[in-house]
């Protein structure tokens, strides 16, 4: 009888041990989606880069565990093709791996038609990050770069939200891009309220997924 109860005191510890693991699992992009990066940006030319050793270091405190790998091409870490170079990182944070592939480019994000060394290594350095904010961490800095670039440049560049301005409940953001009815007006309230909610992971996340929820159905409309 004894040992009856021991067994079903070591299945309970065990089956909460397994829960605890799935949910920490489960919560490390959560945890790594709500870090504020804002302080970690770094400015090359005109366009602005998460700083690599910040994002490693963050990543290994949220998943000691981690861990990453730069991908060989025929024993080389790149890939030249007849549109330039390009690198590709791999990161697996509890078992789960995503790759990025990124081009090889200068601080205006031009294509290098021959890079050197130096060149090469920024480039795996800057692929490294955004494989890492696949899993959570700073993803939210690179809102809207996937839009296309004609919807883009058709958009009125937003005025700069004073930085006394109010933040607003949730559900009026949500508001203000769900009565968009194209890519050009979804980018453009997008832009409006950017610049408000940027420093509240939170309400930046919820807004990132009603806004790749609406790029779907513009394009589903569009494939019509």
């Amino acid at each position: 009888m004894v040992v009856l109860l021991m067994s079903e005191q070591q299945f309970q510890a065990e089956v909460m041990d397994e829960l605890r693991q799935k949910e920490e699992k489960m919560n490390t992009f959560e945890k790594l989606s709500k870090l504020n990066v804002s302080d970690h940006v770094e400015k090359k030319g005109r366009f602005s880069y998460l700083s690599w050793t910040w994002a490693v270091s963050e990543l290994r405190k949220a998943a000691p565990d981690a861990t990453w790998e730069v991908i060989k091409y025929d024993g080389m870490p790149f890939c030249k093709t007849e549109c330039g170079y390009f690198v590709e990182v791999a990161v697996t944070v509890d078992g789960i791996t995503l790759s990025q592939i990124h081009p090889v480019l200068d601080n205006n994000n031009k294509t290098i038609p021959v890079p050197n060394a130096f060149q090469i290594n920024t480039s795996i350095q800057r692929c490294l990050v955004k494989a890492i904010a696949l899993h959570g961490l700073g993803l939210y800095i690179y809102s809207g770069e996937d839009l296309p670039e004609e919807e883009t440049k058709a958009a009125p560049v937003a005025k700069p939200a004073p930085a006394t301005q109010k933040l607003e409940p949730l559900e009026y953001y949500k508001g203000h891009i769900g009565k968009t009815k194209s890519l050009a007006e979804l980018q453009k309230a997008y832009s409006e309220i950017y610049p408000v909610i940027k420093n509240h992971p939170a309400i930046l996340t919820e807004i990132n997924k009603v806004k790749e929820d609406l790029k779907s159905l513009f394009n589903e409309a569009t494939n019509v």
